[in-house]
Parts: C-alpha cells; structure tokens; sequence
C-alpha cells in the first residue's frame, strides 16, 4: 500500500478524533467545515445540507466524463460518549501509541471517514476522474440516534443529491479465520426490530401481606426463565446460508454446522449466531410504582431483531416456541421495522472480492447480516435499486479484536489497516467507474 496514503489517512483521522462529536448533542458543524474544505481543495464540489445549523451533512461530488453508476463512499461523523478516567489516552487525543491511533471515532467510524476521504482527494489531487460516473463522498450527522437529521433526513429531503448505484458504508471488513484460512466480512444486510411487550396480570393488595393479592410480578419468573435457557430455532435466509458455505460448511443442516464452529473456535458463537434466526433479548422490566404495593400488572420489554425475509408470523412462530400458549400472559408489539438487504451477488461485490483476492491471497469473503443497523437502511430503502453494502477492510486488527472495543474505551484501530482501507477505497473507485 502506497505509505503516503497510509500516512495522509492517519493524520485525517487524528484531526477528526480531535473534533468532540458526541451525540446528543453532536455539534458536528466545525468537523463537517473542516472535511468541506479538504474535499473542495482537492476538486470536489461539496455541500453542506441539514435540517439543524450545527448539524449539516456533507455531500462531495467528484464528476465523471461520462453518463455511468454512482459510487458513494458513505460515512458518519457522530460518536458515542466517552469517559476520560476509563481511557489509557485521552479519547479526543488522536494519540499515535504502539502501533494504533486511539480515541472515540477511531473504529465507529470516524477511521473509514478519514480513509473514504483520504482515497477520494488522493485520486481528485492525482487528476483521476472517472470515465463514467461519479464520486460521491457523504459524511452524515446523527447515526449514534437513528439518523433523523443525517441519512434519513437527506435521503427523504435531497435524493437527487445522494442517489446512488453503490454504497460503501460500515458493518463489515474485518478478518477472522476459519480454519487456517481468513474470512473478510461483508455487510449484506441487517436484521429488523421486531420489539414487543410481554404483560402479566394479578390482583393488588398490600405489600406486608403477601398472600392477600396475587401479584403478577412473580408470574415473570417461568418467562424469564424460559427466556434465559433458549433462543428461537434457526430459520436461515439467504446470507446466513451462503456464510456457511464460505465457510465451508452445510447450510442444510445449521444445527451441525453452528456445533462444529463452535468445535474451532467459540469466539464465533456470539458474534455470528444472531444472523441465523429471530432473536429475543429481554431488556427491561416494570411492575408495581410503589415499594408496599403488590402489582396488579407486570410488563417486561424484548428486543426482538428479525433477518430480512422474515416477518410477524416469523415472531409469533419463534414466541410460540419459547414461551409457549399465551396462557397467563399476553403479547403486544411495540415496534416492527422490517429487515433490509441487497443481493449478495453484484459487481459490486466481485470487486471486493476480487480486491481481497489480490491483496491477501488465498483469503475469501463472506456475506453478513448485521445484528443492529446503519445508515444504510435509509439508502436502501429509497434507493431500492441501490447495491449497499458495509465494507471497511481490516487485514491487521481481526474482528476479534474490533468488536470489544466499539462503544468502549480504549477504542483504537492499527494504523496499517487506515493504509489498507484506503487503498481499497481508492482502487475500487477506479474500478466501478471506469
């Protein structure tokens, strides 16, 4: 990887670390002005849209000499709190120590802003413009909450300026090995929320005489139990089903293949077994509002994340399965947001693959739905022809590693993988829109 841009993305993402972005409340302007005017010096033409003035998006728009696909490079500027005393560097330092640059951003994802963007200007600086097609650099506000003033609010208010053919954005790239041979992940999809609410009644009384009512805490106990003990059967879609098949394993039979992944290594459990079906998780719990009151109702909240292709029917099968009849409690549903995807299939993808290929050879990649999501949902859903996928190559740092330290302290990235990253960024630019 040429060092120069290991090096130009380095000191980018020390001076983005640099600007307090936590959100709320945010306050990404100056981080945005200073972005505008690396991309503009370079011969971008950049906007700043947004629906608050000290939260604007940037768009930067590199065009083509011709008619062609639109290629974004997709990014938010926002980060989670951090707290100093938890942190071994100061988390708005940017330090440079032991081989890795440290601060909040620095993986979520503040790291593939700085490489997009250090990959965009080096080719604009370099006179590289694409035969056809354009460039699109868009670094958004917002995510860390939803994304109601960056994507969503963009995507909704300003189409025709973030339109897209391809996306790049977060949610996959990092290593892992399997067997002797390393797997990149790539971002295909994300699972939906299907949150609900679980109801218990009983009869009020006295606290001090318990057997006076008949309190519909303690009808929770066999639900948590049951909660506690099992997650629904898998029920495999697409991407989880090619995932096994890169890994060499049988799709037809998860059950095995999951055993025998665990058999390897039983680090890959938890992070990859939520792809493979309906999920609950139970979060909170309420009963009565006064410590001498026996509660009359009790009410417990589960996060339910569902696989695209999945729907209600999918929930009620797996509550069914865990819980049982309702009989003695009662189910509502809070929120149903479906899952989001694109074809793991695309040109989009040989690209990568075949960059991966090249760059680490005999290493593959794999398709990965995301637990959670991204700002990618609001590209796919109204762009429904738009090839999304979340890809930030990491050859240095394994997910492994990666994933403890997103939201944490002591967030930090190897600095090798920034040089990486952007030369991948650059490269496949070079090829999609040529």
């Amino acid at each position: 990887m040429p060092a120069d841009l290991q090096s130009d993305t380095t000191e980018l993402l020390q001076r983005l670390v640099q600007f307090d972005t936590v959100n709320p409340p945010g306050n990404e302007r100056a981080c945005q002005e200073y972005l505008a005017a690396h991309l503009t010096a370079a011969g971008f033409e950049c906007e700043l849209l947004g629906a608050v003035e000290e939260r604007p998006n940037l768009v930067a728009r590199l065009r083509g000499e011709q008619e062609g696909p639109t290629l974004c490079l997709l990014g938010h500027v926002d980060t989670v709190l951090a707290k100093p005393e938890e942190w071994e560097h100061d988390p708005w330092s940017g330090d440079v120590a032991d081989g890795y640059l440290w601060g909040r951003g620095a993986l979520d994802m503040k790291s593939q802003v700085a490489a997009e963007i250090a990959a965009a200007t080096s080719l604009a600086r370099d006179g590289w413009r694409p035969k056809k097609g354009d460039l699109l650099v868009v670094a958004v506000v917002d995510e860390e909450t939803g994304g109601a003033l960056g994507a969503q609010w963009l995507t909704e208010n300003h189409p025709d300026k973030v339109r897209c053919d391809y996306l790049l954005n977060e949610g996959g790239g990092e290593y892992f090995e399997y067997r002797g041979k390393r797997r990149y992940g790539v971002c295909c999809a994300e699972k939906g929320v299907f949150r609900f609410t679980i109801a218990t009644d009983g009869v009020a009384g006295h606290a001090s005489q318990p057997k006076m009512g008949d309190n519909a805490l303690l009808k929770m106990a066999p639900l948590l139990e049951r909660l506690a003990t099992r997650q629904p059967s898998y029920e495999l879609t697409e991407a989880p089903a090619a995932f096994l098949r890169g890994l060499g394993e049988n799709p037809d039979d998860p059950v095995a293949a999951l055993a025998r992944m665990e058999q390897v290594d039983p680090r890959l459990i938890p992070m990859f077994e939520p792809m493979f079906g309906v999920t609950f998780t139970p979060t909170r719990i309420s009963a009565s509002e006064k410590v001498n009151v026996i509660p009359s109702e009790a009410r417990l909240r589960v996060d339910c994340r569902v696989p695209p292709g999945l729907d209600q029917q999918a929930v009620r099968r797996a509550i069914a399965e865990v819980l049982g009849p309702e009989d003695g409690f009662r189910i509502s549903f809070d929120e149903q947001v479906e899952g989001n995807a694109s074809p793991i299939g695309s040109r989009l993808r040989e690209a990568i693959n075949g960059w991966i290929l090249n760059q680490d050879p005999g290493a593959a990649t794999v398709p990965l739905i995301l637990p959670g999501f991204t700002d990618s949902r609001h590209f796919r859903a109204a762009f429904p022809d738009c090839i999304a996928y979340g890809f930030f190559p990491q050859m240095h740092q394994s997910r492994f590693e990666t994933a403890p330290l997103i939201h944490s302290a002591n967030e930090r990235i190897d600095v090798r993988d920034l040089g990486f990253a952007a030369t991948f960024y650059r490269d496949v630019a070079r090829e999609l829109l040529r």
